[in-house]
């Protein structure tokens, strides 16, 4: 196993830590204030834009896309840049066109739309003309099985008919959400995993309704265009929108899902690292009981697990980018969901410890540590709860 970057990453590297050290971290402030502005509106906001054409010009786009769409960066190519990304999940992903759930839908599209979806959907967004978003969980079954949807998608002449209701769509409360990939039971009687479909609605189809936006611990995370709760009501769409075939959704989801979470994962890093910086730092200026935080030991503990941590991680996140270049994505799925496991578990508890080190200012919004921690926290339940995971890599331990 080989996980030296090769220049191109190298200088890929210091370009996006450039970048996000001098324009997006002092970008956060200004997104604040232009989110006061326009508290009810969910549309991106111009600090936005002014990032993406920056980004766009340095070279820093699309780059979570391999082949002709993207730039071509292998995993292990993007793991690092994209743990660059992780210390301002709110700014640099959507900088550099790298923003859930987009990635995840481009990804489809790129993988399996017709050259018809890819000329009206996949170049748009792409191009940041638009955003999307993906409903599958749904507030009526446990959606933690993908088998359980019960959004239905039935054939009616040359069209397609979808019902049915999700919530926790994100990025659908952004008027610019103008596509929506859903998936539903085309066939309920057929087998449990050639059940579902995927199709493309689009957001002003008759029959759409957004109901309302969630939160996650109070936020509303209105920078990424929120989280909604959305009614299909007979929403009558094309047949040409059906993405591959009948009975397809599942595998489509599956291979969405397993780039989905090494990025998440490579962000986390990315956030567990800002979060140690921040500990270290609040440790080093603050003082009681008359010395500094820092020469507390338990604080000292922390950080020094936290180090280790990170950088076993790291390796672990490494290690996974490189199987799914060199074997594929299926062999790679023991690593997969190992990741997935142990890195939000992980960061969670680095940013609680970073919390408790900041006292009352750690759960304030005067850091950002609040805000990344119930990040961290959803991402326990988001592409599969921890437990399915352990519960499917458990059995496969059991059966080698």
């Amino acid at each position: 196993m080989d996980f030296s970057f090769d220049e191109q990453t190298t200088a890929l590297i210091a370009k996006a830590r450039r970048f996000v050290e001098e324009r997006v971290l002092p970008a956060e402030p200004v997104l604040d204030a232009q989110l006061a502005q326009s508290p009810e509106e969910w549309t991106v906001r111009p600090i936005v834009r002014d990032l993406q054409r920056e980004a766009r010009a340095e070279g820093l786009w699309n780059l979570f896309l391999p082949g002709a769409h993207g730039a071509g960066l292998t995993n292990l190519q993007y793991a690092p840049v994209a743990e660059v990304t992780g210390w301002s999940t709110r700014l640099a992903p959507p900088a550099f066109n790298c923003a859930a759930p987009d990635t995840g839908n481009m990804e489809v599209l790129n993988d399996f739309g017709t050259p018809e979806q890819k000329d009206a959907w996949l170049r748009p967004l792409l191009d940041a003309e638009i955003r999307s978003a993906f409903c599958m969980t749904e507030p009526d079954v446990a959606s933690s099985d993908a088998t359980n949807i019960a959004t239905r998608i039935g054939r009616d002449g040359r069209d397609y008919v979808v019902s049915g209701r999700k919530w926790w769509s994100t990025g659908a409360m952004n008027p610019d959400a103008k596509i929506f990939i859903v998936m539903g039971k085309t066939d309920p009687d057929a087998d449990r995993h050639r059940q579902q479909s995927m199709i493309l609605v689009p957001r002003d189809t008759p029959g759409v309704r957004i109901v309302r936006p969630l939160t996650v611990f109070g936020y509303d995370d209105r920078d990424h265009g929120g989280h909604a709760e959305i009614v299909f009501d007979d929403v009558r769409v094309p047949a040409a929108n059906l993405i591959c075939g009948e009975g397809d959704g599942f595998a489509i989801a599956q291979a969405r899902l397993g780039p989905g979470r090494i990025h998440h994962c490579m962000r986390a890093l990315g956030t567990g690292e800002r979060a140690l910086a921040l500990m270290i730092e609040r440790a080093g200026d603050r003082h009681a009981f008359g010395r500094p935080l820092a020469d507390q030991g338990v604080i000292r503990e922390w950080i020094a697990e936290a180090r280790i941590t990170l950088e076993s991680l790291r390796l672990l996140v490494l290690k996974t980018a490189w199987l799914m270049d060199t074997v594929g994505n299926r062999k790679a799925m023991t690593e997969i969901q190992a990741i997935k496991i142990a890195v939000p578990r992980a960061v969670q508890q680095i940013l609680d410890r970073a919390i408790q080190v900041h006292g009352g200012a750690g759960v304030s919004s005067d850091t950002p540590l609040a805000e990344m921690y119930a990040g961290l926290r959803s991402l326990r339940l988001a592409d599969g709860p921890d437990e399915v995971h352990l519960s499917s890599l458990g059995r496969a331990q059991l059966k080698g």
